[in-house]
């Protein structure tokens, strides 16, 4: 008993040596031939009467291989012996198997039943993985399953032969091989392009990681955290904005604040809102260096540290890049946890990372299913489907074409417990292609209107939860339809397929870049800003002042200044109303405000927007300072200058000093947006900004009576 299989396994060895260690096959080696080695398989013990390790122990030798469960090798791990133990005994095992046909057991009978029935199960369970696949594979390509609707019109020809022209070149294989010749023909362009190509084939590790990931949320949960609060800008932050505002947390879980901002009324308010002793802080950031991390970092460390004392590690958690100077931080400052990413992914690509994964596991989102949602679109996106039959690719066609034929302001339309994902899209096509003097336009957060209030530089792309109400929106887009606009609809079953979204986007921007000749992977003039502010805070450090431009005119608490092409015209409505002027029928109104995103805002900067749609037929964008600055302000400055920039800046009721620095948030707001303006009117754009007094609300109130 648990004698037979090992004593037939070392007979097995001594006829291994005999072929393989003789002269025949010296010779045939010295031809190329390769050693055939024995494979003990299944080792796992059974038999519980049986040591749990018996078959490693027993069956080691050179030249072999073992394929041990899971279990018995951690049992190795833990109390296994190593020796050439399969060349031992030899005379006992030969006995054994004598013993064994002398008591009438045929071996060789047992070994053709063993082989029937083992060959008959890897064939039905080959059979039944190969069902599995086909039938998965019919899944996604129904149109149940992916949901992708267009009228474009007379555009159409030119989506076919945009898509035509991708499958010549083998764009849906080049693409996922990573070849950077895609984007740009210089070498020294192509290696920095395939740095930020990791997006791509990041989903298979993060597959991986999704139980640790949700393990450590749990571990927060049970640990009595009520808040998490990411601190962070850009591609680091705007995926866990839009995770927060579709999901929510879900039951138990703590509540996501996320701070990507420097406004001192909106930190103040976030930190009013929490305990900071049952709070867990996220860092991220992908360099660690910028500007708006470190400073809130600074913030919240020394208010932790005054509570925890040695214990400020407990409250904070870092995102980052392997060798950033977070990292450093991290572990000097001994964080509960540093999570790295891949280097080779650029920030606004890093959803399906830990920048967005992480966050999502900690407010209660299920990952597994999360992840398998994407990966329904990642398979319908593979590189075996046709430019045509590919919905990551012909969203990018799409886009790409229309945007070429005039087309460029993407109007993103979206279900009410969806809408936040525009604000991630944004930044995703704005940083991407807005640059080399061209730019996708994205507008998000625009109400819907009538079809006459629209230009003909409109795509409208509506993203349709179909477990929502829908009805007014559906209206409404017929409306569009039927109007003649180019019109793109994507139908969702339910908020989870926004996982899948998040690479559809990511695709078809990288193939919008191919097709557009633009590299979708840098951000060359997002450095401009930050270079001005750097500038902005050294002469504040020096002065003891910020060096404002002077207004050239002024009504109680309202004042304007612009670039020099800017005039006053007596008075701030006159002044505004000929400034918006200027614009021409292709041209777009950017609303920079550098004011806390509170509800009273974001309804009165609607108003501002629905005036100048109504009565200038143009498409405006809303950003908040300085988060537009890590999102559209690549495409404000980089892209076709075809934008009339408003600054919207206040006088803060309250400030608050920053750690270690010689300013406080409102300096650096203040010199941000001072920077930003800088940089617009050195590219000779057109800027006007509206000074507000303390009383924000109120004076923009007044402003939006002046359209």
């Amino acid at each position: 008993m648990g004698k037979v299989a090992i004593a037939n396994a070392k007979m097995i060895y001594e006829k291994f040596k005999t072929i393989f260690q003789g002269e025949d096959f010296k010779k045939l080696q010295e031809k190329g031939a390769y050693l055939q080695r024995p494979l003990w398989a299944s080792t796992g013990t059974k038999n519980p009467a049986y040591s749990d390790v018996r078959y490693l122990e027993e069956l080691i030798g050179p030249d072999t291989v073992n394929t041990v469960p899971p279990a018995t090798m951690d049992a190795f791990r833990d109390h296994g012996r190593v020796w050439a133990s399969v060349e031992e005994n030899l005379a006992e095992a030969k006995e054994i198997l004598r013993q064994l046909n002398e008591v009438g057991i045929d071996l060789k009978e047992i070994t053709r039943e063993l082989q029937v029935a083992g060959v008959q199960s890897f064939s039905d369970s080959f059979r039944g993985l190969t069902e599995t696949i086909s039938a998965k594979r019919q899944s996604i390509l129904s149109e149940d399953r992916v949901r992708f609707l267009t009228a474009l019109g007379p555009y159409e020809a030119e989506v076919q032969e945009t898509l035509q022209s991708l499958d010549q070149m083998n764009l849906p294989t080049r693409i996922w091989d990573k070849d950077p010749a895609l984007w740009k023909e210089d070498s020294t362009t192509q290696e920095k392009i395939s740095q930020r190509l990791g997006w791509l084939s990041t989903y298979d590790k993060m597959r991986q990681e999704a139980k640790a990931i949700t393990d450590f949320a749990q571990s927060i949960k049970d640990s009595g955290m009520t808040h998490v609060v990411l601190l962070g800008m850009g591609g680091s932050s705007l995926c866990p904005e839009v995770l927060r505002k579709t999901f929510g947390s879900a039951s138990g879980y703590p509540e996501l604040i996320v701070l990507d901002t420097t406004d001192p009324a909106t930190i103040l308010d976030a930190e009013r809102s929490i305990k900071l002793e049952q709070s867990l802080f996220i860092v991220a950031s992908k360099s660690g260096s910028t500007i708006e991390m470190k400073s809130l970092y600074r913030y919240f460390a020394e208010k932790i540290r005054a509570i925890q004392g040695a214990a400020l590690g407990e409250h904070f958690i870092a995102i980052t890049d392997p060798g950033s100077s977070l990292e450093v931080l991290a572990d000097k400052e001994n964080f509960r946890k540093c999570f790295l990413t891949p280097p080779d992914i650029g920030g606004r690509y890093s959803v399906l990372t830990y920048f967005g994964l992480v966050p999502a596991a900690l407010i209660g989102i299920d990952l597994d299913l999360f992840l398998k949602r994407a990966e329904e679109i990642i398979l319908a996106s593979a590189p075996a489907r046709s430019s045509e039959k590919n919905p990551s690719i012909r969203l990018g066609a799409i886009l790409a074409s229309l945007g070429k034929a005039g087309r460029d302001k993407l109007t993103l339309i979206a279900s009410e417990s969806i809408a936040s994902f525009g604000i991630w899209a944004e930044q995703l096509v704005a940083e991407s292609t807005g640059k080399e003097g061209f730019g996708l336009v994205p507008i998000a957060g625009e109400t819907v209107d009538l079809p006459d209030f629209y230009g003909n530089d409109r795509l409208f792309v509506y993203l349709r939860d179909s477990a929502a109400n829908n009805e007014t929106l559906d209206q409404q887009v017929s409306a569009l339809q039927e109007a003649g606009h180019p019109v793109l609809q994507i139908r969702l079953r339910d908020r989870l397929d926004l996982a899948g979204e998040f690479f559809r986007w990511e695709m078809a921007t990288a193939v919008s870049g191919v097709v557009l000749g633009i590299n979708p992977f840098d951000e060359p003039n997002v450095s401009e800003s930050k270079a001005n502010t750097a500038k902005v805070l050294a002469q504040y450090e020096k002065d003891g002042r910020l060096a404002l431009s002077d207004l050239m005119i002024e009504e109680a608490d309202i004042g304007l200044t612009g670039n020099p092409g800017v005039r006053s015209k007596g008075t701030v409505k006159e002044t505004l109303t000929e400034f918006l002027k200027q614009a021409g029928p292709n041209d777009y109104v950017a609303l920079m405000a550098y004011l806390a995103p509170s509800k009273n805002h974001e309804a009165l900067l609607q108003v501002f927007r629905q005036k100048i749609r109504e009565q200038y037929h143009l498409a405006t964008t809303l950003g908040y300072g300085p988060r537009f600055l890590h999102s559209t302000g690549q495409l404000h400055k980089g892209g076709a200058g075809n934008g009339l920039f408003i600054q919207i800046t206040v006088r803060d009721k309250e400030d608050i000093k920053i750690p270690e620095a010689p300013y406080s948030f409102g300096v650096l707001k203040r010199s941000q947006a001072l920077g930003d303006f800088h940089a617009l009117v050195g590219k000779g754009l057109r800027v006007l900004e509206i000074r507000l007094g303390e009383n924000s609300e109120a004076d923009l109130r007044r402003c939006a009576t002046f359209l």
